[in-house]
């Protein structure tokens, strides 16, 4: 069997980083374990390749037994060639130690095309280098390739009915863009052939590349000496300015010279605040916003999915869709809450039902806290377009929204322990310390997305009845914590 040294994906790899290719091939162990939100992206770009050969019906498929035996894809290929077949998916080259897999390969009247499908709504420059060492083996195994294109997701494709796939998706053709950057191409595999052979890892100093185009999945290696909190950790200091610090040898925030850094004041005050193990409490802000809330108070919190092909009517892809949300209700400042909760039939379209008890539940008087209210007020929004009959409702829940969000972002009230973050999952620990999400099975929101995005795709796997009480039981901590977030604010005097 002929050896390859490359494809397409190590190929892409090496321009990020040598050092991230060389040890994906010699230390693979090394790599960091992929996250439930990485698998939820890549099980979706799979989904999204298998739906778009629907715009090349009656092809055959060269996909090979498993990852491991990519090669005898090559040999399918070939075999279905040479049968006259017009349309291949996963059709598999190997030149010069490089190995590909197109997604769809198709003759026409013109000759062959290739295209590449990807589950992005745009061509970025990284996908057109991905097509362009695609087209250069394909070639140089005696292809004549007339086109490739891109697939991609319109993401102003609104569902009405049925699926309407020629809708759905965009072709782009980047064959000129990848024709610029083909003559590189020969060096650039045998530079990175090279890397490959090397003896120990290239010496590459940790930098922006770590994570463009991706997040490299061997960060854990490559930033091990990084302690879990520094400079890298300073909030809205742009990624450039980190690395300053960093090239300076400046790593933790006490090594920063305030008087010589053009840090903005909020960033110094999560230095300072480091450095001296102090707070700020700008009791004035806090007692105004406090003094402003209007009981009863409806602690309010939304989860959404965003599924990349449409799934209910009159939805666009990867648009947040609420499926769940938590209310605690409080009369008065001090008073037990009553809590109510709303969480879909993952076999039912989950907006309208989400709506109408909603509205029932936020009754009609008193403040609607929410924590960041630009997302709760934009899926407000959201459900009036899709139905208008309850637009007056949802309008009068919009204006009595307000954020708990602003007395951390503005730093009203920062705290080392928040570490310059105003994440309701840095603040809650900060302020009430006795609560955490680590103890809950789902834990954040993207968990709980993709968990019950899983169960309308009829993808889950486990215990569902089970499942349904642990998103429960996140977005109830949710609402929860404003709770207790408010009673800690309201302390302040």
């Amino acid at each position: 069997m002929p050896k390859y040294q490359l494809s397409k994906s190590t190929f892409i790899r090496g321009l990020q980083c040598e050092k991230s290719l060389y040890l994906h091939k010699k230390h693979y162990n090394l790599k960091d374990p992929t996250s439930p939100f990485l698998q939820a992206i890549f099980d979706q770009g799979n989904s999204v390749g298998i739906l778009a050969q629907s715009l090349f019906l009656g092809g055959v498929d060269a996909s090979p037994e498993s990852h491991f035996k990519v090669y005898d894809s090559v040999g399918k290929t070939k075999s279905f060639l040479d049968q006259g077949e017009e349309i291949i998916y996963e059709a598999t080259f190997l030149h010069d130690g490089v190995i590909v897999a197109l997604d769809v390969l198709v003759k026409d009247a013109r000759g062959w095309k290739a295209y590449e499908v990807k589950s992005s709504t745009s061509v970025s420059e990284t996908y057109v280098k991905d097509a362009a060492i695609q087209y250069y083996t394909i070639v140089n195994s005696g292809i004549d390739l007339k086109d490739i294109s891109i697939v991609y997701i319109n993401n102003q494709y609104v569902r009405e009915g049925k699926l309407k796939i020629d809708e759905l998706f965009t072709i782009e053709s980047v064959k000129d863009r990848v024709l610029e950057y083909l003559p590189v191409i020969p060096n650039e595999v045998s530079r990175l052939k090279r890397v490959i052979e090397k003896t120990s890892a290239p010496d590459v100093e940790i930098g922006t590349h770590c994570s463009k185009p991706y997040v490299c999945d061997f960060k854990g290696t490559c930033w091990k000496n990084i302690p879990e909190y520094s400079v890298f950790n300073i909030a809205n200091l742009k990624t450039t300015k980190k690395f300053n610090f960093y090239n300076k040898g400046i790593v933790t925030l006490d090594q920063i010279e305030l008087s010589e850094s053009t840090l903005s004041p909020n960033q110094i005050l999560q230095v300072q605040s480091e450095i001296e193990g102090t707070s700020y409490i700008d009791k004035d802000q806090i007692r105004k916003f406090t003094s402003n809330l209007r009981y009863p108070i409806y602690y309010l919190d939304f989860e959404t999915i965003g599924p990349s092909i449409p799934i209910f009517e009159g939805s666009k892809p990867y648009q947040q869709l609420v499926f769940q949300y938590s209310l605690h209700i409080q009369e008065v400042s001090g008073s037990t809450t009553i809590h109510k909760e709303y969480l879909a039939d993952p076999k039912e379209e989950p907006r309208i039902r989400f709506v109408e008890q909603l509205i029932k539940d936020c009754s009609n008087i008193g403040d609607i806290l929410v924590y960041n209210i630009g997302f709760e007020r934009a899926k407000l929004n959201d459900l009036i377009e899709v139905f208008p009959q309850y637009s007056n409702d949802l309008r009068g829940i919009i204006k009595r929204l307000k954020d708990l969000m602003i007395p951390f972002q503005q730093k009203w009230y920062y705290t080392p322990e928040m570490r310059g973050s105003y994440s309701i999952k840095q603040v809650l620990p900060a302020l009430v310390p006795e609560l955490s999400y680590n103890d809950l099975e789902i834990n954040e929101g993207g968990n709980a997305s993709n968990t019950f995005l899983s169960m309308v795709n009829g993808t889950f796997k486990g215990n569902e009845s089970q499942t349904r009480k642990s998103l429960l039981e996140y977005c109830k901590m949710d609402t929860y914590a404003m709770v207790k977030i408010v009673e800690k604010l309201n302390e302040i005097k």
